[in-house]
């Protein structure tokens, strides 16, 4: 082989099934400038013909053929050739079947009629999952836990990695939403780039255009230079929306057309900036109730929730606390040559708490203790946990019932269900709420807090 044949060797192998022969030779002369090798498939037939006798390193499927669906082809590639990502072609708007595509365990998708800047970005993007090393630590070592739940979780997180899908992670407060959609980002092909989280409560509505688009020098008061937003600072990596159920209506119509145009205009700016980013996003609310109540657009609901993955509260895997207390004792003393160890009654007083307040809350017990306690032995009393029946610190005792239902159990619902309720009735305004139910606002977000309304 000659020099310069050596150098247009090609650099990967890409199956394209397409029962156009124009679509077939435009996707094949993309490929071929791109130095990979093309074989072509005008059917799904010819195509599992192809997959038995040959190994591609990716796959490009139109969606409607003559012989059949092309997400059963991604449905097959995902049990015979796993490690494969495969795309997926689809009519232009046709944004159902491309979701469905995505949920069966498509790679990515694009749309008639093919943009090539587009088609590039997803070929260069899909080749790096079949190259891409995965970070060394196993999630194993990182999401702790040996329950049941726990490992579903982490066999997941592995499958969620080799595709563009955005996720919805659900959880209750504490349970390590970010923590997972940083491992997902770390073990994809964008790891090397940026990951960026944001708390969507935590920016004021007047902002957030700007904090999301970014803005131009002079478009606004205090606009004194030009800033990127959240969207390019993202740019070819992961974007992590946590809470997003806090955004207001207004911004959610505008993050959907960032996501579906996979393009953001700063604020102050005349043109669209083309965007390459993963959206992953994060609740402890119901999304779907937010959607049936008109709080949240349905519409962005579907576009951000392809696949979910639910995370479970610490007090339904109870055989992980005294893993986690173990690491947290760890970690908390290993610069202080401490080791204090927990009595089996401190283990088991930990195993029956319900954690309301989830990983977050056992850590904070630990630290809290370790502060408190100056032997190196930890017994129950040193955890300074309630006991049954108590409301908060030990030392305060109810052993009034309400029919079957202990006196603080039921105030707590009856208070949870008024806090609902005024959100409900104000639209989820929560300085309207606070002043129907006569409580200051700083009184009333504790209330939320408190019972998991709000992170």
């Amino acid at each position: 082989m000659s020099e310069a044949a050596h150098k247009r060797a090609p650099h990967g192998k890409v199956l394209v099934i397409d029962d156009e022969p124009d679509i077939r030779e435009l996707l094949a002369m993309t490929l071929a400038r791109m130095d990979l090798e093309c074989t072509k498939a005008e059917s799904l037939n010819q195509a599992y013909e192809l997959l038995s006798a040959q190994h591609f390193d990716l796959c490009l499927t139109d969606m409607r053929l003559a012989d059949g669906n092309g997400i059963d082809l991604v449905r097959h590639i995902q049990e015979a050739h796993a490690e494969m990502p495969v795309a997926v072609i689809t009519a232009y708007g046709n944004v159902e079947s491309a979701v469905d595509a995505l949920k069966a365990g498509a790679f990515d998708f694009v749309s008639k009629p093919v943009q090539l800047d587009d088609l590039r970005d997803l070929v260069s993007s899909a080749l790096k999952v079949t190259q891409h090393s995965p970070s060394n630590r196993r999630s194993r070592d990182i999401l702790l836990g040996n329950s049941a739940s726990m490992r579903q979780v982490r066999g997941k997180i592995a499958k969620l990695a080799r595709s563009q899908a955005p996720v919805y992670i659900r959880g209750e407060s504490g349970t390590g939403k970010e923590l997972v959609a940083r491992l997902i980002h770390d073990k994809s092909a964008r790891a090397d780039n940026p990951f960026i989280a944001v708390n969507c409560g935590a920016i004021p509505p007047e902002l957030m255009e700007s904090e999301f688009f970014g803005h131009k020098k002079g478009s606004f008061t205090g606009a004194v230079s030009d800033k990127p937003g959240l969207f390019q600072a993202a740019h070819e990596g992961t974007l992590f929306l946590d809470e997003v159920a806090e955004l207001p209506k207004t911004m959610q119509v505008k993050l959907l057309r960032a996501i579906q145009e996979k393009a953001v205009r700063p604020v102050g700016e005349q043109k669209e900036t083309a965007i390459n980013v993963r959206i992953l996003s994060a609740s402890q609310a119901d999304l779907a109730l937010l959607v049936e109540q008109d709080v949240f657009r349905r519409d962005l609901f579907y576009r951000i929730n392809v696949i979910e993955l639910s995370l479970p509260p610490l007090r339904e895997r109870a055989d992980d606390v005294v893993e986690l207390t173990e690491f947290f004792l760890r970690r908390l003393t290993h610069k202080s040559g401490r080791h204090p160890q927990l009595t089996e009654e401190a283990h088991k007083k930990l195993k029956n708490h319900l954690f309301p307040g989830n990983v977050r809350e056992l850590e904070n017990i630990i630290e809290r203790t370790l502060a408190l306690c100056e032997g190196d032995t930890i017994g129950e009393d040193d955890l300074d946990l309630p006991r049954p029946g108590e409301n908060g610190p030990r030392g305060h005792h109810i052993n009034f019932v309400v029919g079957d239902e202990p006196l603080d159990q039921y105030l707590e619902r009856v208070e949870r269900k008024a806090l609902i309720d005024a959100l409900q009735q104000t639209g989820h305004n929560k300085t309207e709420a606070a002043k129907l139910l006569g409580l200051t606002f700083r009184a009333f977000r504790y209330k939320l807090s408190k019972f998991g309304l709000q992170k």
